[in-house]
């Protein structure tokens, strides 16, 4: 009886093992989770996401020789999703952060992202300084767990900050009078703004953070891979070819 319960643990074990690596890379697949609603790092074309993180993940999936599959998730289960192994990289215009290096591996940094403040036309907010201000109670609208997140409720207290799923719902909340203000990366403000009448991106920056993959803490082996592919991208001008092409 003990010999089919260690044979039973032992088979259960391998399996683990196996699924850990396969969602690792081991059977030729690079698996990117994402999500989505990030323009113009990641958004949908059709039914295809298209964007800076993609078209990145796509070359270095193409100087490691494997295939790269997309994962469109909720942006807070990114970086569980890569810790137990279900996805082998997260790339989802995301910052480096202590709480993050706890659970995860980052690479070198391949863009740098800058966070602004959206608010309409008529508010009373005409800089970054006016959230600050004494007696200042304006709410804040941000995507769950993203940096913007962080540093608002650093910054002014978890009282003023809503989340939200994504800067979409945020950007609605703001239209509708629920939040005074939507702190987000500029370039999907700009899009967010471009798209909705009504709306300002105020001129002074929040914050400027650079972006990096989250990778497993286990796969040592795949993040110097990674990093040799991203800095071979750089130096061959492919990284700086595929950010001018969507941010002019």
């Amino acid at each position: 009886m003990k010999r089919i319960i260690s044979l039973v643990l032992a088979v259960i074990m391998i399996a683990s093992l196996a699924a850990v690596f396969s969602s690792c890379g081991e059977d030729n697949k690079l698996v990117m989770a994402t999500n989505a609603q990030f323009p113009p790092y990641e958004y949908y074309e059709g039914q295809k996401i298209v964007g800076i993180d993609a078209e990145i993940a796509a070359l270095i999936a193409e100087k490691l020789g494997m295939t790269l599959e997309i994962a469109d998730i909720e942006f807070d289960s990114i970086i569980s999703g890569v810790q137990t192994g279900k996805y082998t990289m997260g790339m989802a215009g995301m910052t480096v952060t202590e709480d993050r290096l706890k659970n995860v591996n980052f690479s070198e940094s391949y863009a740098t992202g800058v966070q602004v403040v959206i608010v309409t036309e008529d508010s009373p907010i005409k800089s970054v300084d006016d959230l600050g201000a004494e007696g200042a109670t304006y709410k804040i609208g941000v995507q769950i767990a993203t940096t913007g997140s962080i540093y608002a409720k650093d910054d002014y207290g978890e009282d003023r900050v809503v989340n939200y799923n994504n800067g979409a719902e945020a950007v609605e909340a703001l239209k509708t009078g629920r939040v005074d203000c939507v702190i987000i990366d500029n370039e999907p403000a700009k899009a967010f703004v471009k798209a909705n009448t009504g709306l300002a991106i105020l001129e002074t920056e929040y914050v400027v953070e650079n972006y990096a993959i989250a990778l497993n803490k286990n796969d040592t082996e795949l993040l110097e891979k990674i990093n040799k592919a991203l800095k071979e991208l750089k130096d061959a001008g492919k990284i700086d070819e595929i950010i001018n092409k969507y941010i002019k």
